[in-house]
């Protein structure tokens, strides 16, 4: 027992900032949530107007949740809660690959089972420390729910939901850590399952049965197959249900289980999957430095902009609701202006906020680019590329002209799936103008995110990966989200996607984009050029 203390006690010191921010984090947003149903949708008829048309949008609900109740509590967890609980899943899937075949990559585990320890006691002290994380991740949500006036039975539901969802996902990315050989193809596997089961929870509740009144939709089938949809299938604030969560705890013991299982039948730092066998000869492409960073995230950047394309198909298609929704629901039409600019019509802020989604997405290809850099770097397989006659400098600016390709093409792609969705709708012409230029207005935004990630990865290569993700986190938060939860107008200013060039009868002003791009060449070039003075970073 003393022994799993003192394994649980040095990954809570290595994980409590991570851990921090995560549980801080999503307990703030659940509060901040709370707080604008409030402010923004405190009129019960609104809310009941806008659920109401799901009904006629069903696809709205791939980004919100199931509607139980125009109620306050109710209406939030239509909001926030299917947010939340991916927001748990992506916790703990890193926090599971990290302790197990992350640290197998860096051979810390191997020091470890050298000792009385052996190989099962560290996996069970990871198993408490997810189960822990977890447990403090589903109270500070409730608290946060709670803080903001909700009922008590309500708000300890939802914060049970997260936690339950957390810990499912936990087990998933326990079983990824042992079928996978690196850590970057278990967090591949493990983020992909978290984001399926997003989309087929929302799949689900797009394809369930409404009631008569349009404030309450029973979800589909394809909600069961999600821990996200066992989640919402709790109904906090209406029904309270607690029993759905019984299947997640299910998995995560049977999962669990599983990882016991395997682990006693592999050797150390194996893999259930076997190392795909390379070709005998490299092809032209990896004979340069922007070659190899090309073919090390082509995988990436495919999976962005397939995302990208669906959000660009929807920003077209959903377009002819926009009239019904502006007059069935003022709240939207205004919150969405004030995204957008007073000055621009319905349809053009509801295309510009459905791209700036796009956006994110570019932002978030271009980073990884930049952070498989920084794994090329720590695990020691940048060294011989080093080697040969490659400038520090001209391998990042590599990584750099990939990440720009990387935002460009996701957001080309979603501008093709726009174009495709606007032949459905009556002017076709119109509508694919205005995607069009919706859409070539987010890569100035992306690409600030690329320079100002390239900037950490010279001067805090340590930190680039965490400063990174949570950069971008922010900067979606009060760029979108911040505008529809109410936040100062001051911090939504923060965001570089606050300052994106806007469609507006035709015409755009491009001061804002050629500001942010300008802004960009500046950090990439002061990114390869501090380069050459920058020692490597082996150390994880």
């Amino acid at each position: 027992m003393n022994r799993l203390a003192v394994l649980l006690g040095h990954r809570m010191r290595r994980d409590r900032v991570q851990l921090a921010l995560w549980i801080v984090g999503t307990a703030a947003l659940a509060l901040m949530a709370t707080t604008a149903v409030a402010d923004t949708f405190g009129d019960r008829a609104e809310r009941e107007s806008i659920l109401r048309l799901t009904i006629l949008a069903p696809a709205i609900l791939v980004f919100r949740g199931t509607p139980n109740g125009a109620g306050e509590g109710e209406f939030a967890m239509f909001l926030i809660l299917a947010f939340l609980a991916l927001l748990a899943g992506l916790m703990s899937t890193f926090l599971a690959v990290r302790h197990t075949r992350g640290d197998e990559e860096q051979g810390r585990a191997e020091l470890v089972e050298a000792t009385p320890a052996g190989r099962t006691l560290p996996t069970a002290a990871t198993v408490v420390h997810g189960v822990l994380a977890n447990a403090l991740l589903g109270i500070a949500v409730a608290l946060g729910f709670a803080v903001s006036g909700l009922p008590a039975d309500g708000s300890a539901v939802a914060g049970a939901a997260v936690a339950a969802t957390g810990l499912a996902f936990f087990a998933i990315g326990l079983v990824a850590a042992q079928v996978f050989r690196t850590s970057r193809g278990a967090n591949g596997f493990s983020v992909a399952i978290v984001l399926a089961a997003y989309l087929v929870r929302g799949l689900g509740d797009a394809l369930g049965t409404a009631s008569e009144d349009g404030l309450t939709r029973t979800a589909a089938w394809p909600s069961w197959l999600s821990p996200i949809g066992w989640a919402q299938r709790t109904e906090p604030f209406a029904a309270n249900d607690l029993a759905p969560l019984l299947l997640s705890v299910g998995v995560a013991a049977l999962l669990v289980g599983l990882v016991f299982a395997f682990q006693a039948a592999r050797d150390s730092g194996a893999s259930i999957l076997p190392d795909a066998q390379g070709r005998s000869h490299a092809g032209p492409l990896l004979g340069s430095a922007i070659g190899l960073a090309w073919r090390l995230n082509a995988g990436a950047i495919l999976a962005w902009a397939v995302g990208a394309t669906v959000f660009g198909v929807l920003a077209t298609t959903m377009s002819p609701l926009v009239d019904e929704i502006g007059s069935d629901a003022p709240a939207i039409a205004e919150t969405l202006r004030r995204f957008a600019g007073e000055t621009a019509s319905f349809e053009e802020a509801f295309v510009t906020t459905f791209f700036t989604m796009v956006g994110i997405l570019a932002a978030a290809a271009a980073l990884q680019a930049v952070m498989r850099a920084r794994l090329e770097e720590a695990h020691g397989t940048a060294e011989p590329v080093l080697a040969a006659p490659v400038a520090r400098e001209r391998w990042l600016g590599g990584y750099a002209a990939v990440a720009t390709i990387a935002a460009a093409v996701v957001v080309g792609l979603s501008a093709v799936g726009a174009v495709v969705g606007a032949q459905s709708t009556d002017d076709p012409g119109a509508t694919t103008e205005l995607a069009l230029r919706a859409a070539v207005a987010q890569l100035p935004a992306a690409l600030v995110y690329l320079g100002a990630v390239l900037l950490l990865f010279v001067l805090a290569p340590r930190l680039v990966i965490p400063l990174g993700w949570a950069l971008l986190a922010l900067g979606a938060f009060f760029g979108v989200f911040g505008e529809l939860l109410g936040i100062p107008e001051w911090m939504h200013e923060l965001s570089p996607f606050a300052h994106v060039p806007v469609p507006v009868g035709g015409d755009v002003d491009w001061t804002g984009g050629s500001w942010l791009l300008a802004i960009a060449v500046g950090l990439v070039a002061a990114s390869v050029v501090g380069m050459r003075r920058r020692e490597l970073v082996t150390e994880g």
